[in-house]
Parts: C-alpha cells; sequence; structure tokens
C-alpha cells in the first residue's frame, strides 16, 4: 500500500515542472513513512520539506501545490496538510479490501518482490571449523543466515548460499591427532591426552569408525620421543610436537588418511545437522581447494602485479595500511608458508571472480579486525570495499534451570545444536534465535521455548493459525461452504474496529519484508507476527466468524483467510511450520 501513495506523490510532483529536476535526486519511497497516530491518516509525506529549499519554497505552501496535483484516487479518501507540511493520506476502506484481495489471489507469493536483475549476493554463514559438532552458538549463525537469505529472495534478490569448510591448516592436524590418539587407546596403548586436543567423547566415536589400513601402533614412548612436557596454559609446543611425531610415526600419507577421515565425518555431521534445522547450502566450499588450485597464487599475483606486496625480513607483506587496515599484513611467512588472512584474499577475490556482485559475511563479533583487511585486499585487486559486507554475530547465552551452560569445543563440554534442537523442537529454536537483533547477545530461555502458552512467542503465532483452520473445520461440520467469491464481493460488510485493525496489520506485510531484508534484520518479522496473532486473537475473541448473515459470515473468513496467509508466508521465511492444529 506504501506503493500506492508513493506512486500518487510521484504522479503529482511529475505534474509540477519547477519541481521535476529537484524531486529526480529524491528517492521518493523515503518519503512515505506509515504513520504512528491513525488520527493523522494511514501514511505521511515528508516530501515537501525535503523539496522546499531546492524549490526555494515555504514547505506548507509547497505541500498545498502537490497536494492540489495528486491525482483522483478511489484508494484515497482524504488528504490533509500538518504541522511544518507534513502531507496525511487517508485511505479508503476499498484500498484495504483490495489488499485483502490481492493476499487471496497471491497466496504464498503475497509479500515476495519481483526478480532484481542485480547485485547478484553470495551469503556465507555458519562456516564453523569442521572440528566438532555444532553447538549452540553456532545454530544462532544457521538461523539468522538462513533466514536473512529468505527474506533477500522474497524481496526479489538473487541469493547463493555458501559454507566456507576451514579444513586445511593446524586445527585439522590437531583434530587429526586427536582422533589418532583415542584409536591407540583403544587398542591398548596407554597415553595421557594432551590439554591441546579435541576431548569430546565425538572423537572416540570417530575413532571406532575411520578405516585403519596402513595406520601403525606405537607405544608412549615411541609416541613422546622428544615431545616436551604437557601442561594445562602451555599447550601449544606440547601438541604441536605430537602432531610433528605423528606425521614422521604414520608418513605424511598415514596421517592425511587419518586427518581427512576425520574431516569428512564432522562435515558430513555437519550438514546433516543443518539439513535437519532447515538450513541448507548452495555450496560447500573447501579451503583446501584453494590451495591444490592454485587460487591463492592467483590472488597474490594480481596483488603484485599492482604493486601491492612487499617483502621484508624474509617475509611478503601486503600493503593494507594504505587501504584502510590498522598496519600492514603478512601473506608469505620468512618459511614459504602463506598465512590465514592469504586464504581469505584469495576466497574473497575467488567469491568475486565467480561473477557475485555483493559479498556478506556472516561472522562472530571476534572477526571484528577481519573485516578492514580482507575489504582492503578486495581494493587493492580492483573492486568496491563496500562490495563486502559483514554482519557480525553476538553470543548465545543458554540458560537450563537457571544455570549458564559452557560451551567449549576443545574440552568436549558444551551443548550441541543437536541437543537443543531435540530439547525445544526446530520451531522454537529457529524463532528464538532470531528474536533480537543479530549484533546484541541473546539469552536463550529454555523453558519458555517449551512452554504451550501465549507467553512463548512462538507457540502464540502458530496458535493464531491453527485457530484460523479451526475455524474452518468449525464450518464443515455446520454443513457449511465458505463462498469466496461471495466473501470478497462483501469486504464492505466489515466494519468493527477488529476488522479495520486486522486489515490494516495485513497491509504492512510486504513494507515489514522490504525493511527486514534490507536491514537484515528478522527480528522485524518477528515482531510484526507477534502483533498481528495479536490482533486475530483479538479479533477471535470478540466476534463470532460463523453468523448466519451470509455476507459477513463469507467477509470474515475471507479475512481471516487472508491473515492465515500472510502467517504462513511470514513463518515460513523464519523456518517454523505453520501447523493446523495444536
Amino acid at each position: 500500500m506504501k506503493t500506492i501513495i508513493t506512486r500518487s506523490v510521484q504522479d503529482a510532483l511529475a505534474a509540477l515542472p519547477e519541481l521535476a529536476e529537484a524531486s529526480t535526486e529524491l528517492a521518493l519511497e523515503t518519503t512515505v513513512e506509515r504513520t504512528r497516530d491513525a488520527s493523522h491518516g494511514d501514511f505521511a509525506s515528508n516530501v515537501a520539506m525535503r523539496l522546499a529549499k531546492a524549490a526555494k519554497s515555504n514547505p506548507r505552501e509547497l505541500a498545498a501545490r502537490i497536494v492540489a496535483a495528486l491525482p483522483a484516487s478511489d484508494e484515497v479518501d482524504k488528504v490533509d496538510i500538518a504541522g511544518p507540511g507534513f502531507i496525511n493520506f487517508h485511505l479508503s476502506p476499498s484500498a484495504f479490501h483490495a489488499e485483502v484481495r490481492s493476499i487471496i489471489e497471491q497466496g504464498s507469493g503475497y509479500g515476495r518482490q519481483p526478480q532484481r536483475a542485480t547485485p547478484k549476493i553470495l551469503l556465507e554463514f555458519v562456516s564453523a571449523n569442521p572440528t566438532g559438532p555444532l553447538h549452540v552458538g553456532h545454530g544462532r549463525h544457521g538461523a539468522y543466515g538462513a533466514t536473512v537469505g529468505n527474506l533477500l529472495e522474497a524481496a526479489g534478490f538473487d541469493v547463493d548460499r555458501e559454507y566456507y569448510v576451514n579444513d586445511a591448516g593446524r586445527q585439522m592436524d590437531i583434530l587429526g591427532l586427536s582422533v589418532w590418539l583415542r584409536w591407540l587407546e583403544a587398542q591398548g596403548t596407554e597415553i595421557k591426552f594432551p590439554y591441546g586436543g579435541y576431548r569430546g567423547e565425538y572423537i572416540r566415536d570417530i575413532a571406532a569408525a575411520i578405516d585403519t589400513t596402513g595406520i601403525v601402533t606405537v607405544d608412549a614412548d615411541q609416541l613422546l620421543n622428544g615431545v616436551p612436557a604437557d601442561a594445562p596454559g602451555e599447550t601449544d609446543a606440547h601438541v604441536d610436537a605430537l602432531v610433528a611425531r605423528a606425521r614422521a610415526l604414520l608418513g605424511e600419507a598415514g596421517f592425511d588418511h587419518v586427518r581427512q577421515q576425520a574431516l569428512e565425518s564432522i562435515r558430513q555431521d555437519i550438514e546433516n545437522d543443518l539439513a535437519e534445522f532447515g538450513v541448507t547450502f548452495d555450496r560447500w566450499y573447501s579451503e583446501q581447494s584453494l590451495t591444490k588450485s592454485d587460487r591463492i597464487d592467483a590472488a597474490l599475483a594480481v596483488l603484485e602485479e599492482r604493486g601491492m606486496l612487499y617483502v621484508q625480513d624474509g617475509a611478503t607483506w601486503f600493503r593494507a595500511e594504505q587501504f584502510g587496515d590498522e598496519k600492514d599484513r603478512v601473506v608469505i611467512r620468512d618459511n614459504g608458508v602463506k598465512t590465514y588472512f592469504a586464504s581469505d584474499i584469495a576466497y574473497h577475490f575467488d567469491k568475486r571472480q565467480r561473477g557475485y556482485d555483493h559479498l556478506i559475511d556472516i561472522l562472530g563479533s571476534d572477526h571484528h579486525g577481519y573485516v578492514a583487511r580482507v575489504r582492503a585486499g578486495l581494493t587493492a585487486m580492483g573492486y568496491e570495499a563496500d562490495s563486502l559486507e559483514v554482519e557480525l554475530m553476538q553470543f548465545v547465552a543458554l540458560y537450563r534451570g537457571g544455570e549458564k551452560a559452557q560451551m567449549s569445543t576443545r574440552s568436549g563440554e558444551f551443548v550441541t545444536l543437536r541437543d537443543l534442537r531435540e530439547e525445544v523442537g526446530n520451531d522454537a529454536a529457529r524463532f528464538f534465535y532470531v528474536m533480537r537483533s543479530h549484533d546484541q547477545h541473546l539469552e536463550f530461555d529454555l523453558e519458555l521455548a517449551k512452554s504451550r502458552s501465549n507467553d512463548n512467542p512462538v507457540y502464540y503465532i502458530q496458535y493464531a493459525h491453527a485457530r484460523i483452520a479451526s475455524v474452518f473445520r468449525q464450518l464443515t461440520e455446520k454443513s457449511l461452504a465458505h463462498d469466496a467469491a461471495n466473501g470478497e464481493a462483501s469486504l464492505a460488510a466489515l466494519v468493527e474496529p477488529q476488522e479495520k485493525t486486522l486489515m490494516t496489520s495485513l497491509s504492512r506485510y510486504p513494507e515489514i519484508i522490504e525493511l527486514a531484508a534490507s536491514n537484515r534484520a528478522p527480528q522485524h518479522l518477528v515482531h510484526y507476527l507477534r502483533d498481528l496473532a495479536n490482533d486475530f486473537h483479538s479479533y477471535y475473541n470478540a466476534h463470532a466468524f460463523i453468523v448466519d448473515d451470509a455476507k459477513l459470515r463469507d467477509a470474515r473468513l475471507t479475512l481471516i483467510a487472508a491473515t492465515r496467509v500472510v502467517l504462513a508466508n511470514g513463518l515460513d521465511i523464519l523456518g517454523v511450520t505453520a501447523p493446523e492444529q495444536m
């Protein structure tokens, strides 16, 4: 409905030649907003105040000229001017009736915008290291990323979803070592498991399932030969030396055989866990592939050609400070090993090379320093810095019985996403994860998420959908049928305050989708659905739907059928089911 007003203002400005040039640089949709006070109408525009300076005119006088030029419309009952020059639009009942008909006609497509040609978006999210099962913090990344992707698609954008598998480097070596050590234990070798290893029970499970062809058994003395002592807080030297011993004893091929099996076992578990959570990806992108395909070398070659690299103290440095980073960054160490940063800029270079115009990375809040350096890399290679957008996720605090659960993948003491889903269900988990802005800490209340009460927002919204379905079942039980055509033709019979409120709420849905998508803010949709459910429940409690008057009955049934459509559409974007019965 905002589009109706925006077009009306646009037509008025087009009829005023003296404003034509001034208005061309003004995004008219930004001048039209819903009013907060119903007495001021349904929409208000500040276009006169925005154009007053350029037009060299008093804002109220300019508003009067714009109002006089507005085209006649059956959808607008009245237009008035308020304050310093606000133009208030009072919509006619027929405008809301038309919107209800549009909801019924479009069904699952209602609120979705036509496909936009550009930009093509690559959305990367979760990308948790494949060193253990996903914990509840990763679940927030998954729910948020999936919902943002759904919102962007509903807003008309072409979106691909990608998971970056960090399957190279030291953490993978420690994973391979941990699995081999647990396998040795199972063979009877007495080993003090290193503090720096991965200690969860899942490591024992992987060790019991791996193909051990070519894997040798060694005793503790062989393993610890030349390895420094282990102690809490001083684990790096010990675990790195153990990795070196594992490579020496197993051979590079044998060690890689264990490591790759461990990696694939965990990666597959992560993929299955997320799929069960309704979170899927178009591509799982392996960090190892960057090296195997020489993409890192290709990216560094581009930087070299542009004069963005230099050698100092035997290492190769990128001139990151020149592009806004706090300091220059090493891309190749003095021992010839490429850094993680080199992989990062090569990966984002590859994203752009694959034809994506806008890159959205959803990362943990500890990646704050990451943003400037990767943008610096893209800029140095000839791309716009703002083609990379990074949304930083804050932490999740999970409370059970008033106690905060600890999460640590290395120690194995963590609550998995699978545990959470089994306890509260996918619907509650998906919903609760996006209730608050992603840049705020989230306290996940398990007891509330499991409750079947109106205090639980996901239950309250789903119950509204189920209640509507129950009305139509009652209709059938009474041997009645909903005449949809009669209902759409009789919407003028809906004159009760609750009916007007509900129609107004329904009409806001496309605007909420646009707002939530543009701000990467699913919580706007969450709050909208909660308010819509409240408007429906108020209507349900105030009036009977199955009444004797056929016109009124069909009109009310049409209105709640439209409500059911919008509830289902919104819940679908959130990844939450819309039940018919509860």
